[in-house]
């Protein structure tokens, strides 16, 4: 690792992963996405705005062609969980009786993805996976599987590849982690 930083709004940030990592990360992902769900027709359902740069990289390595519908729940305000999920684009009644995989840049608290989980249930998919790029253990308080992780990191705050702080820093190729 080398000391490339950058300023995103008041905040400093120091290199984390580089895209060459990432996309090592991404295609193992991938992989293993295709080994399981390969001939059953899934649809992915990633979430805007952060998981749009994982999905285009994952959709470019899988092994065959599916469907993809957004989704858009958050909690996050600045830096932090406000502890409440807004949903601003729901599930699509496509997901009903289909394999869906819930594709999501980072899954931390694990307060979203609980809440989108019992909003997918709703409409009774054959399976619901998810997959994560990034993963924080030490900030998790719920009780789901993760199927895919491309990274577990440490409960550090992440820009980059698709992550924000306050809209800002999302369209870097690298992912880089808060100087704390």
């Amino acid at each position: 690792m080398n000391d490339k930083s950058i300023v995103v709004n008041d905040k400093r940030f120091k290199l984390f992963m580089t895209e060459a990592e990432i996309l090592h990360e991404v295609q193992r992902v991938a992989d293993e996405i295709s080994r399981d769900l390969k001939g059953e027709n899934p649809i992915f359902c990633p979430t805007l705005t952060g998981a749009f740069m994982f999905m285009s990289d994952l959709a470019k390595a899988l092994d065959f062609d599916a469907m993809v519908q957004f989704v858009k729940f958050a909690s996050y305000s600045g830096m932090a969980s406000t502890g409440k999920v807004r949903n601003d684009l729901i599930f699509s009644e496509k997901c009903r009786g289909r394999h869906v995989v819930i594709v999501e840049d980072i899954v931390d608290t694990g307060i979203t993805m609980d809440y989108m989980l019992q909003e997918i249930a709703k409409l009774e998919p054959a399976s619901v996976r998810i997959a994560s790029f990034l993963f924080k253990p030490d900030s998790f308080r719920k009780n789901f599987k993760i199927d895919y992780i491309g990274r577990t990191i440490p409960n550090h705050f992440i820009v980059g590849y698709g992550l924000d702080y306050d809209d800002y820093g999302r369209f870097y190729r690298d992912l880089y982690i808060s100087e704390q």
